[in-house]
């Protein structure tokens, strides 16, 4: 199996070669041919720990990597790392929460950017390329950390992420620019994420040679959160949610669309999945498009309670363009619209596809607290602001409707202040005191790598315009060291 641009231009390439290079020479994002996703009896697999299951699902989809060299590089990526040793619990509070947030940054990123590193590594190994890679990456707030943390100090390899200056919790930026390490830079951008994101394609496009991505562009960074869906169905089998074979909902919190593509590969490779619900906030694009067909950017940002789903482009649509259309034509079309008219619109057939797998509900701010206190007062659980989405969303999509798993996926620490308003205690101080005062009036404890963030020095001070982003890269990537 090779790996194909979903734009059709680029010659096809070997999966090491997709994980090194990130981003298709044309633009497009490298993806399997739709007639070549490689289908996998779940039933074989119930009963594997999680490495022994990321093992299958990641050798099938990235055929470089043999099920042996998997299992080795899925060891070494999570040993110690997670304070769940089943690194993905699904947690029965009445709803069903996949918890992704055991992380070492407490957020979901870390199952795929704890393992991205050791892909890339031998990647580049695979492919005779020269260890001189820059790892470039635009974050709306927990990709950042987790790649910093995933890379930092990793032999031949270099990564700089820019993050929107005012775009991010202070939790969040606190993470970043604190973050260690002698091959790591972090850069504000005097914009929202698009404007970063948007500024990191347009690297990419400039000086293609070298780069490589840690985003969900990267098929290296999507096809690990693959695996927690075949975990997260198996768990509520064992749990007597589901029988096996019943087909199971999953709503997805998704800005950049990567978490919940990652659940249609799933499906697409024979788990017996049902709906896939995807959760937006104010910033409600995808919403629209999965109802009507229409994408349009065109529509004011919402900086909102949820941040990192603060999105109005989201690259991993693409994707699912390709693989639902197999016309890469249409699909470079499409996105040469988005690029210069701002919106576009699929053809029927294909909104008909879309709307068989998927659905779409939104919440706004307001929504977010009233789903934090709720489920707080019923269950006692607590969860964050992206969560909250996906737990409006499931309850917009309706119990009638079969059970759902709620991706959980980042811990309410990393977002004290509206966690704190949402279930009625006081929000003094900064959102450092807010941590410590929600720890204490919850009983719920801290995640230990936010424990002390405030004490941390600052490291990384750097911020630019976007129309100077290329220029920093430029400048950043001659600097011999930067330890």
């Amino acid at each position: 199996m090779l790996y194909t641009s979903t734009r059709g231009a680029s010659p096809k390439v070997s999966s090491a070669r997709a994980i090194v290079d990130g981003l298709a020479p044309d633009g497009g994002l490298y993806t399997m041919s739709p007639n070549e996703i490689p289908k996998l009896d779940w039933r074989e697999l119930q009963n594997l720990d999680y490495p022994s299951l990321a093992a299958k699902v990641l050798s099938a989809l990235l055929p470089d990597f043999p099920e042996a060299e998997a299992k080795a590089l899925v060891e070494a990526a999570y040993r110690g790392k997670f304070s769940d040793p089943r690194i993905a619990p699904l947690h029965d509070a009445g709803d069903l929460f996949l918890e992704l947030f055991h992380g070492p940054t407490s957020a979901f990123k870390d199952v795929a950017l704890c393992l991205l590193p050791h892909l890339m590594k031998r990647s580049a190994e695979k492919c005779g390329d020269a260890d001189d890679i820059l790892i470039l990456t635009a974050t709306s707030g927990d990709t950042g950390k987790a790649a910093l943390e995933g890379f930092r100090d990793v032999d031949g390899i270099r990564i700089l992420v820019f993050y929107p200056r005012d775009g991010v919790s202070p939790v969040q930026k606190a993470q970043m620019v604190t973050q260690a390490g002698g091959n790591v830079k972090v850069c504000a951008v005097e914009g929202n994420f698009d404007d970063a994101q948007s500024g990191v394609k347009a690297i990419f496009s400039a000086m293609p040679a070298g780069l490589s991505s840690a985003n969900s562009i990267n098929i290296g960074r999507l096809v690990p959160q693959v695996v927690y869906y075949f975990s997260a169905y198996f768990d509520a089998v064992r749990l007597g949610r589901i029988e096996a074979g019943q087909p199971l909902n999953f709503s997805v919190p998704t800005g950049n669309f990567g978490d919940i593509l990652a659940g249609y590969l799933a499906a697409e490779m024979g788990l017996p999945v049902g709906k896939l619900i995807c959760a937006s906030n104010a910033n409600n694009v995808l919403t629209d498009f999965i109802r009507t067909g229409v994408y349009d950017r065109r529509r004011p940002f919402h900086k909102t309670l949820s941040p990192s789903m603060d999105i109005l482009i989201s690259s991993n649509l693409e994707r699912l363009l390709y693989l639902m259309s197999g016309d890469s034509a249409l699909v470079a079309s499409l996105m040469a619209q988005l690029k210069n008219e701002g919106h576009y619109q699929v053809p029927a057939d294909l909104l008909e596809k879309i709307q068989s797998r998927f659905v779409a509900y939104c919440c706004d701010d307001a929504g977010t607290e009233t789903a934090i206190a709720k489920v707080w007062k019923d269950s006692g659980y607590l969860i964050d602001t992206h969560t909250a989405c996906g737990w409006s969303a499931a309850r917009a999509f309706g119990a009638e409707n079969g059970p759902v798993v709620i991706l959980s996926t980042a811990s309410p620490y990393k977002f004290p202040a509206a966690v704190l308003s949402a279930v009625g205690l006081p929000c003094d101080g900064d959102e450092f005191d807010m941590m410590e005062a929600l720890e204490t009036g919850t009983k719920v404890p801290m995640p230990e790598n936010l424990r002390g963030l405030r004490s941390r020095p600052v490291l990384h001070r750097d911020c630019v315009a976007p129309a100077d982003m290329l220029e920093y890269v430029k400048a950043k990537k001659a600097e011999p060291s930067w330890a």
